[in-house]
């Protein structure tokens, strides 16, 4: 009975190839996304599990504030936390510290700059246990300044001929030597901590220091068990106000799960972090469009009933029961749903490289063989067969024989309201899609045509160190020379994104007391290059950054240049402000000389906050301003420039437009996620269309003829038949609009800068998507309404 049913099944399925291909493609296009996407999301909640000790394991964050100033929060520590937590909170086992190193090397003649670059203390593989050492005792190799681990991709890279331990880097622009003590696995792609090259932490004079500011370090805490969280957490308020013992500052810290930080942290990590939101986004999206294709086969099969009627009623004069016929066709639906998986393995090979560019993951076809993957996959097309095939079946195995045999079975409407549910669902999901993905679309490029008060267009960015300060001044003037270039100009930040903290209070506050501020060291020029607009008082002159840079302390003076909202929290407008006196913590007194409007130096999703900017002779990026025209000349004259005068690192640029883009990538992948998975569920809900439509072309075929033959012209016919659906259309439209609406309203409140919801965003998605519906429901009806009526009437 078995292979009866399988030579049936293949015979209708090369019988009917238009119906058969329709159903295959649109469940293989909706196994591919749910493949793709079960890749991504398996991927994003792997994230740091190869850690054995990764439930033991918490991230420090900081939380600072200044008398009633708002409070602030990030990632980052002191030296000392790490240290004092040992010795005062029995909980901790053991920690490590970490920063970022500037990743400048010189092995022999040849100059690297290797941005995986990171100190660490010689207790990190202890904490991080998982990091195999291929060479080293994992103890020794950090222990010690001016030690070196390697990873085995970079120890191939940088010394292809020769066994890399017992080797000597060149590091930092001081080119201090350093020693290679052991070689790691490579990081794993899934890790939130990944380095090239990991330096002795004790290298950095800093280390040395134990104080509770200068936070520019990340602190992991290694826990003696998984809830020793929950008793530390509470001690550690106390413990600080008892260390701090000053009323007017608040310093404490939270202790962040390890495993937590990718997926639902707010604070960056060495590798960009992911949203749970998006995962969120993701998996629905992929259950969605699943459910899509399956109400799709469930109409293409219900169009095909009255083809079939004549095979189910044979079977049953036959003596196959009910229950027969209804197995035979469920089991077409699974042998469908198998050649859908089969087809969505190899689409998604094809694809993958595409996605994997799409979502920045590095993503291998290898991973689908993961038991979890592998399961999930036969879940997923063993539910989608019996839920798709479920209802045809059950359809058509309740035919009556007779009715059917004498010819005068008709398809009752019994099925009407469940086929046209399922279409109204489908376009719903679709115009909800389509509305998410125009307003994402919309915000993104809010984001990049919104003025941030400060021009970030032909600015090209290039990283210098104390070495090329010292030539700072021939360097600036040879590249002024070309006419292409306007301006030069040397600071810390960038304006795109300025993250240090510091306190500033204003000549009439009490000396104790003082205000949470941004502050970002500058030149002269710094103005001038992003055209940062002046309201008040007078731009910094080399004279400023001469007398900011004294030798003795207290002959220093600092010009000041606040921001408007820095000038209101102390009380000023923009020209009261010019004059006053301040004081940026307590070793930069100075005289506010001028206030800039409000610009965004940092990304839109927070608010302006206060902001000073202060003279200084150090940077850690050099700005130059360029026409833009004739591009390719004039980098190519900055890079001859610099090689002139720099050797000691590569030249290295960017441009300052890109970098901002790169800050928002994750709505951008976003945005371009959805977009594709919104035409592939529209795509696959205009297919439904067409089998609905199919359907009731059938039902109606001697109504059509009749009507013809009383003289219904073409027009008639297929606006009657195209209304009933156009209605259909308009109830999902009503349904999907309030709901699109909220949503995207709630994805937009995570900006403090937003795109405005126009009419826009909901008439365009649903125009579109109507023309679209009306050109699939066209297929059928228009064929229909030029068939001849004798052959539609002939059997009467």
């Amino acid at each position: 009975m078995l292979k009866n049913y399988w030579r049936i099944a293949l015979r209708n399925l090369w019988k009917h190839r238009g119906f058969s291909f329709i159903n295959l493609a649109g469940l293989a296009v909706a196994f591919t996304c749910c493949l793709l996407m079960f890749m991504y999301i398996r991927h994003e909640l792997s994230f740091d599990r190869f850690q054995e000790k990764g439930n033991r394991i918490v991230r420090v964050i900081m939380e600072y504030g200044f008398g009633d100033s708002e409070k602030r929060a990030g990632n980052y520590t002191s030296t000392k936390v790490m240290p004092s937590f040992k010795r005062n909170f029995p909980e901790v086992e053991e920690g490590v510290r970490m920063t970022s190193g500037s990743g400048l090397l010189k092995i022999g003649d040849q100059v690297f700059e290797d941005p995986e670059f990171l100190f660490a203390d010689s207790t990190f593989f202890n904490v991080f246990s998982s990091f195999t050492l291929l060479a080293g005792v994992p103890e020794k190799v950090l222990q010690s300044p001016n030690q070196l681990v390697l990873t085995e991709s970079a120890a191939k890279k940088y010394f292809p001929q020769q066994h890399a331990v017992g080797q000597t880097i060149l590091v930092g622009a001081a080119q201090t030597p350093y020693q290679v003590t052991g070689i790691a696995k490579d990081c794993p792609a899934n890790s939130q901590i990944r380095f090239s090259l990991l330096g002795s932490f004790s290298s950095l004079g800093a280390s040395q220091e134990e104080t509770y500011w200068n936070a520019n370090y990340q602190t992991y805490l290694l826990l003696k068990n998984e809830t020793s969280i929950q008793s530390m957490q509470p001690k550690i308020r106390p413990f600080m106000e008892k260390e701090m013992n000053d009323p007017n500052v608040f310093l404490t810290y939270y202790l962040e799960p390890y495993f937590d930080v990718h997926l639902h942290s707010p604070y960056s990590a060495y590798v960009a972090n992911t949203d749970i939101r998006y995962i969120y986004i993701a998996s629905g999206m992929a259950l969605l469009i699943l459910l899509i294709a399956c109400f799709t086969y469930i109409n293409m099969s219900t169009a095909r009933s009255l083809e079939r009627a004549r095979e189910v009623g044979i079977r049953k004069v036959a003596g196959a029961s009910r229950q027969q016929v209804f197995g035979q066709f469920l089991g077409e639906s699974v042998m469908i749903a198998v050649l859908a998986l089969a087809a969505a393995l190899g689409l998604t090979a094809l694809l993958l490289p595409g996605f994997n560019g799409l979502v920045d993951r590095q993503l291998n076809f290898s991973d689908l063989l993961h038991p979890s993957l592998i399961l999930s996959a036969l879940v997923m097309v063993f539910c989608i067969a019996l839920l798709a095939g479920s209802y045809p079946a059950m359809v058509l195995s309740g035919f009556q024989p007779i009715k059917v045999l004498k010819g005068s079975f008709r398809n009752s409407g019994s099925g009407q309201l469940v086929r046209q549910s399922l279409t109204v669902f489908q376009f719903a999901i679709s115009a909800f899609l389509l509305i998410g993905s125009f307003v994402i679309y919309k915000q993104v490029q809010y984001i990049r045509e919104k003025s941030l008060g400060f021009n970030r267009d032909h600015v090209i960015q290039l990283k210098i160190d104390n070495k090329v300060l010292e030539k700072m001044e021939l360097l600036k003037s040879q590249l002024k020379a070309n006419p292409a270039i306007k301006h030069t100009s040397f600071a810390y930040n960038a304006p795109i994104s300025i993250k240090g903290g510091y306190g500033m209070r204003s000549a009439t506050m009490p000396e104790n007391s003082s205000l949470n501020v941004y502050a970002n060291p500058i030149d002269e020029e710094y103005l001038k290059t992003n055209e940062i607009k002046l309201l008040a008082g007078s731009d910094l002159t080399k004279q400023d950054l001469l007398d900011a840079d004294q030798e003795e302390e207290s002959k220093r003076n600092f010009q000041f240049i606040l921001n408007e909202s820095a000038a209101r929290e102390l009380g000023w407008t923009a020209d009261e402000a010019v004059g006053q006196r301040m004081f940026l913590d307590a070793s930069r007194p100075g005289v506010v000389k001028g206030v800039v409007k409000d610009f965004h130096f940092s990304s839109l999703h927070a608010p302006i906050q206060s902001l000073v900017l202060f003279p200084s002779t150090f940077g850690n990026l050099l700005l130059v301003k360029v026409s833009g025209e004739q591009l390719p000349e004039t980098i190519a004259f900055i890079e001859k420039t610099w090689k002139s005068l720099v050797q000691h690192r590569p030249f290295s640029y960017s441009f300052m437009d890109e970098s901002y883009t790169a800050m928002y990538q994750a709505e951008q992948q976003t945005s371009k996620v959805i977009g594709l998975f919104t035409a592939v569920a529209i795509l696959l809900a205009c297919v439904g269309l067409i089998g609905l439509s199919a359907f009731a072309v059938q039902q109606r075929t001697k109504e059509i003829g009749v009507r013809k033959v009383l003289g219904a012209s073409v027009k008639g016919i297929v606006w009657m038949l195209a209304s009933h659906f156009l209605r259909l259309i308009f109830i999902a439209l009503v349904i999907a609009l309030p709901i699109g609406w909220y949503a995207a309203n709630k994805w937009l409140e995570d900006f403090s800068y937003r795109t405005t919801i126009h009419l826009d965003a909901f008439f365009w998605p649903a125009f579109g998507l109507s023309m679209l519906a009306l050109i699939a429901i066209s297929v059928q009806t228009i064929r229909a309404a030029f068939l001849n009526p004798v052959k539609s009437l002939r059997s009467e």
